[in-house]
């Protein structure tokens, strides 16, 4: 990062698969460059397609206590004060009309939706015991449980028998003037639809507009395809060297992988190695 043009000013971060593993888990030495981050004076952002009661990761690990965009842009958050900052929601009619679409062409696809307030899934949806980590929910139509709702932060959609890739393949076509898809699970058939034109960039140049910081003093980072405007966009982009494919190749730059602690890497090389010296406050 020798070569940067502007000041850094803002570090923008997916969770899972960029800095958070298995079992909510942050290493430690991640921990310590974002707050070194924070004590230099860089503002710091996460950016993530987890909704706002999936957050604790970065309360209880990094002490983050700052804003998040959550649900791939769709909602901001204030982590402090578990409040929503702003919102930005998909009709009822455009997500029914979209899941018509996706029936047609996978009539065994199942449906869950995000709202500003929970999760409601179709019967189907969920694996077999998923219930009870879902805060015992009860399945049922999305027509029924959605009724009254102003509309939804994350419409998710379920196949089995094909690929992440090929099922955003098949469908984003298909339903892109109704919603803007994309996906985040390695290897679950699952696609995030949300308003048209909306994705992590989009809320995230926002943020920084909003404190006058401009995208060349931003660093970016991410793994997987819901990412990719985000890499685009800030003035640094990395994707994980172990991220998909697409990330990668959108990226201006590339961090090491995520069990090598890439994001902490780049991080410590942006701030001259004082991360190290954080220690001291990792939580």
């Amino acid at each position: 990062m020798q070569d940067q043009r502007s000041p850094v000013r803002l570090v923008a971060s997916d969770m899972d698969g960029t800095i958070v593993g298995a079992g909510n888990s942050i290493s430690d030495r991640t921990v310590r460059a974002f707050q070194a981050c924070r004590a230099a004076g860089i503002d710091v952002v996460f950016v993530t397609g987890r909704p706002p009661r999936w957050l604790d990761p970065l309360r209880e690990r990094i002490g983050h206590e700052g804003t998040v965009i959550c649900s791939n842009g769709a909602i901001t958050y204030d982590l402090a004060a578990d409040e929503v900052l702003a919102s930005n929601l998909l009709p009822l009619d455009q997500m029914f009309a979209a899941a018509e679409v996706i029936r047609g062409l996978f009539p065994a696809v199942t449906f869950a939706a995000e709202t500003v307030d929970g999760i409601h899934l179709e019967a189907g949806f969920a694996d077999t015991g998923s219930a009870e980590i879902l805060g015992g929910i009860i399945p049922q139509p999305l027509q029924q449980s959605l009724a009254g709702q102003p509309g939804v932060a994350k419409f998710l959609a379920r196949a089995s028998g094909i690929s992440p890739d090929d099922f955003l393949r098949r469908v984003a076509p298909e339903v892109a003037e109704l919603v803007a898809t994309t996906h985040s699970a390695p290897s679950m058939p699952l696609l995030e639809m949300s308003l048209p034109g909306l994705n992590k960039a989009v809320t995230l140049a926002d943020y920084a507009a909003r404190k006058g910081i401009a995208a060349p003093e931003t660093v970016a980072f991410g793994d997987m395809p819901n990412d990719i405007q985000m890499l685009g966009w800030a003035g640094q982009g990395y994707a994980m060297a172990s991220g998909h494919p697409a990330a990668r190749a959108a990226a201006e730059f590339t961090a090491p992988g995520f069990n090598d602690d890439g994001v902490a890497v780049i991080l410590e090389r942006l701030l001259g190695g004082r991360a190290a010296v954080a220690e001291a406050g990792a939580r």
